[in-house]
């Protein structure tokens, strides 16, 4: 079992539902983005989504394209990204770290170093956007050889037909997005999402997260409730895009978590 099993486990024994939050990596700078990442789970953060910042990142909005080009304009780079992830372990060896992001920086450093690397440095899934189920030889597959979950991404559009083919080789949990489009979008409705998340478990036993465009603790809750978790990313990135204090962007962070967790 890896921690995102363990930690889906462990919330189902509780009888709760998941809160995972997403950062870039390196915005708005290394130091203070590590600051953040840090202080997630004190938050009630359970499982950390950390953006690898990518000069196309073709399903983010405005937001969340600002945050990796912040990052990469501060000299965040893959290697960066990895030691983050190392300096976070030592002092937490519990709490899951995904991987989001986009497949040339992997395919450039070389997928068997990359998965060595992550590995080493902690990290427990990944979430490569561009990679259909087509392409699962060229990373999915050795990922889960190597230890690593590989989390796919449903959408509205992915169809019964479609659905069997994306959850194939997908482990740990499914990340369904909400809604068309890209993510800080509109805002998602519970109870449009609710239909489309029980086709979904119908046809898989691993837990499904919802997340795009969901902004407050009372979205948070409804969201969760019909689901196994809810994701949010731009709306924390754009508190750390407005150079917020640490303690207002963790404090935040925790009304979307203590959201998610009344579900």
């Amino acid at each position: 079992m890896t921690r995102i099993d363990r930690k889906f486990a462990a919330l189902k024994a509780e009888g709760k539902k998941a809160f995972v939050a997403y950062v870039m990596a390196g915005d708005p700078d290394y130091d203070t983005s590590l600051e953040i990442i840090k202080g997630l789970p004190g938050a009630g953060v359970d499982i950390i989504e950390m953006g690898m910042p990518f000069t196309d990142p073709m399903a983010d909005g405005p937001t969340i394209q600002l945050a990796g080009q912040r990052a990469l304009d501060g000299g965040q780079t893959l290697e960066k990204t990895l030691a983050m992830a190392r300096e976070f372990r030592k002092g937490n060896d519990e709490t899951p770290i995904v991987m989001m992001g986009y497949y040339n920086p992997i395919y450039n450093r070389g997928v068997p170093k990359f998965l060595e690397d992550a590995k080493a440095a902690g990290i427990d899934g990944l979430i490569v956007v561009d990679l259909p189920p087509e392409e699962d030889a060229e990373l999915c597959i050795p990922a889960a050889k190597a230890g690593l979950n590989f989390i796919r991404l449903a959408t509205p559009t992915t169809d019964d037909k479609r659905l069997p083919k994306v959850l194939q080789n997908t482990s740990g949990f499914l990340y369904y997005v909400s809604i068309t489009g890209i993510t800080g979008a509109a805002a998602p409705q519970a109870i449009d999402v609710a239909p489309e998340v029980a086709r979904i478990k119908a046809q898989t036993d691993l837990p499904v997260v919802v997340g795009f465009g969901i902004r407050t603790p009372e979205a948070a809750e409804q969201i969760a409730g019909i689901a196994d978790g809810a994701v949010v990313g731009s709306a924390i990135v754009k508190l750390i895009e407005e150079q917020r204090p640490l303690d207002e962007i963790l404090a935040y962070v925790k009304s979307l978590a203590d959201g998610a967790h009344r579900a």
